[in-house]
């Protein structure tokens, strides 16, 4: 079988590791191109990938296609690769607020879709992924894109109509826990905490919880009220938090990313 890969950035990057890791396909089963040469030349040089310069070269070759390019180069890329891909490939997209029918359009017939939403702690092996597909999917071919998915770290089937909120919910959010780690480090540091060190122990921290909270199976509320001793400093710390309106801040966060990817 061959994967192939149009954008070789991060996210494909991260795809393409995790596959080779899981020994799930060979390197020279997976196809890629890339708009320049250095890093068409460096996915080669690292992976041992096939890499092409056009699309359409790829396209045709594919049995899995993995649309890897941002949401506003959407439109062009189709128009390269639509009368090269083959009716029996199945198509995966990785951008954010391109729907299924939106996809559809634009290839204007018939085709095999599967819609994900990844994260960047793929890149370490942690990746969150929502996973759609339209009527035409056989149920093995979801079983397959999960699989996929799954070599870069969790995955699971939803509704399209959740799309937007994973990707706020685990699309956009590790940006905002990379903003409440760097914030903790600096309060380490003023504190009086070498960078790295604060920076370490911040992470770890983060690293440690979120470990807990899907290994333990117990309510992040739960957890937290664990953590808080009474007449102790950590609810002292809850407390500023509340009054600062974190949780508000986060939920706000989060629904801007929800409206702004249904307008991509």
């Amino acid at each position: 079988m061959k994967i192939g890969f149009i954008g070789l950035g991060n996210m494909a990057r991260a795809m393409i590791g995790g596959m080779l890791q899981k020994e799930m396909v060979k390197p020279e089963e997976i196809i890629g191109s890339a708009k320049t040469r250095e890093t068409r030349e460096k996915m080669a040089a690292e992976y041992g990938i096939v890499t092409m310069e056009k699309n359409a070269d790829v396209a045709a070759q594919a049995d899995m296609l993995v649309l890897a390019v941002k949401p506003q180069f959407f439109e062009e890329v189709i128009h390269e690769i639509k009368d090269a891909t083959r009716p029996e490939t199945l198509i995966i997209s990785i951008a954010a607020g391109k729907s299924i029918q939106w996809i559809e359009d634009a290839f204007a017939r018939p085709v095999k879709l599967v819609r994900c939403m990844p994260n960047t702690p793929a890149l370490v092996g942690e990746g969150c992924t929502g996973v759609c597909a339209n009527a035409k999917v056989s149920e093995e071919e979801k079983n397959s894109s999960i699989k996929l998915m799954e070599s870069f770290g969790k995955a699971s089937l939803v509704p399209e109509s959740l799309i937007d909120a994973v990707g706020a919910v685990s699309g956009s959010s590790p940006a905002y826990v990379f903003m409440f780690i760097e914030a903790m480090a600096d309060a380490g540091v003023a504190a009086g905490m070498p960078r790295a060190q604060a920076c370490e122990f911040a992470a770890q921290a983060v690293y440690g919880s979120a470990k807990l909270v899907l290994e333990s199976g117990k309510h992040p509320g739960e957890l937290k009220d664990m953590v808080c001793s009474p007449g102790g400093t950590t609810i002292q710390g809850v407390r500023v938090l509340e009054e600062k309106g974190m949780r508000g801040a986060v939920m706000d966060a989060l629904a801007a990313c929800v409206e702004k990817s249904k307008r991509l």
